[in-house]
């Protein structure tokens, strides 16, 4: 590895300076380390030390401090509105839970300190006047792109079993392998992540999703991902026999979930859209058939989200796409209109995406021009958002106190005749405006009243 300099940020060089003037030794670790080194932006600056938790505390009076987990030896110190964590060396003691230590021994060598950490990657320290400390050989590792545990990798799942999906993300993420030895250890502790809770779990996999490299990964450990996910089993390996698909069910899927735009929302839509296609297979002499898969698909969905607990948001937006992911579409902007009037804007926007690489996952005697009908379809919704077209009941030019106004009666009749209205605007018989949208209502109503 080349030599090279991090400049921390100011706050950061100030908490290094204090534990240095009081005699200690102070360090940058971890994921900012690593990503410095990649050239990446750093997220978070963490500070580990040989000071105990209380002389942290000592030499950061003047500073807001917050004893974030003295007990393991962390305190968080805000400084220029900047909170920064410095955590005391330490050696983890027994993790009873595979997931957190029961206790933690304080500890005078950085290297003891580092030996804990999951993956040579974040077991990396550095000191402006004392450059790079990395017993495990990190920086190698992040030159040739490897994902490697510091030490025994068995040991450091038994530890805490959600390095596991960790690894995965990690290799996701920064396109990376994983070393052999860890890979094996990835497969064959797999049943450790029943120890973590849903949360956690939800979190690296959403991250993972949204990594460049997520459909290598969750191809070489699929059997890691249904560990966690087994409503997603049935459709590994499982044949299409259908002449728009060149792909098994579960490789189409990590290909669709690759050609979606990063986004948490569209890749877990992906990956959940056609996981009901196993459960409604038929065939015949034209092949495969998946009638109604999409609703099945919706049904395994809520399950598999619930069992995540993810929040109600995505929850909400996932199964809605997974729920349209199969429309027809016919190309003509009416249909874009009334999508848009049904989910609104950014939902249609989203489920075009989705769209768009669902056909690029398909087979390939017709996937460019099916790619370039969804690029027209989003040129469309494009041009519909900068024009403002009318599309929902909000952009209508009369409300429902005009209604009143020009006679129509109270309650469900206001309302009915705001959907006309609209939809006589999106199929363009009438225009959105309000001298023309009131004569049509004085009109239905003098016909209501000569009949």
């Amino acid at each position: 590895m080349t030599q090279f300099h991090i400049t921390p940020p100011a706050p950061v060089q100030t908490a290094l300076d204090r534990l240095n003037a009081a005699g200690f030794e102070a360090f940058v670790v971890g994921g900012c380390v690593r990503d410095a080194l990649r050239g990446a932006e750093p997220h978070d600056w963490d500070c580990t030390t040989n000071a105990k938790p209380q002389q942290i505390c000592g030499c950061f009076r003047d500073f807001h401090v917050i004893e974030t987990g003295l007990q393991h030896g962390t305190v968080t110190v805000v400084i220029d509105r900047m909170p920064i964590e410095i955590t005391t060396y330490r050696i983890d003691g027994v993790y009873a839970d595979h997931r957190r230590p029961d206790s933690v021994t304080f500890t005078d060598s950085l290297t003891d300190d580092l030996a804990r950490r999951d993956f040579t990657v974040n077991a990396m320290a550095y000191h402006p006047a004392r450059g790079l400390i990395d017993p495990f050989h990190g920086a190698d590792d992040l030159q040739c792109s490897m994902i490697r545990c510091v030490g025994n990798p068995q040991d450091r799942f038994e530890e805490d079993g959600l390095r596991i999906l960790r690894a995965m993300r990690f290799a996701s993420v920064l396109d990376f392998a994983v070393d052999p030895q860890t890979a094996a250890a990835v497969r064959r502790q797999k049943a450790l992540l029943h120890h973590i809770s849903a949360e956690r779990i939800d979190t690296e996999l959403t991250k993972l999703l949204c990594g460049k490299a997520a459909e290598r990964v969750l191809t070489e450990f699929a059997e890691v991902l249904f560990a966690v996910l087994p409503e997603l089993e049935p459709m590994y390996g499982f044949d299409q026999r259908n002449p728009h698909h060149d792909y098994d069910v579960y490789t189409h899927t990590l290909k669709t979930v690759a050609a979606c735009p990063p986004e948490p929302v569209l890749r877990w839509a992906a990956l959940l859209h056609d996981t009901g296609k196993p459960h409604v297979f038929t065939e015949d002499e034209r092949g495969g058939h998946f009638y109604r898969h999409a609703a099945v698909s919706v049904e395994i969905a809520e399950r598999a989200l619930k069992a995540m607990k993810c929040d109600r948001k995505r929850y909400d937006r996932v199964l809605l796409l997974v729920e349209k992911h199969d429309l027809v579409m016919n190309g003509t902007e009416k249909q874009i209109k009334r999508i848009v009037s049904q989910i609104g804007m950014d939902a249609a926007e989203q489920l075009l995406l989705l769209h768009k690489a669902d056909v690029t996952a398909q087979a390939a005697c017709h996937r460019a021009e099916r790619i370039a009908e969804s690029d027209r379809l989003l040129t469309v919704l494009a041009a519909l958002r900068e024009a403002d077209a009318c599309m929902s009941l909000k952009q209508l030019a009369v409300s429902g106190s005009d209604l009143l106004a020009a006679g129509v009666p109270e309650g469900r009749a206001v309302g009915t005749m705001l959907h006309r209205l609209l939809d006589a605007v999106i199929e363009g018989s009438m225009p959105n405006e309000r001298d023309a949208l009131l004569a049509y209502v004085q009109e239905q109503g003098d016909q209501t009243g000569n009949a």
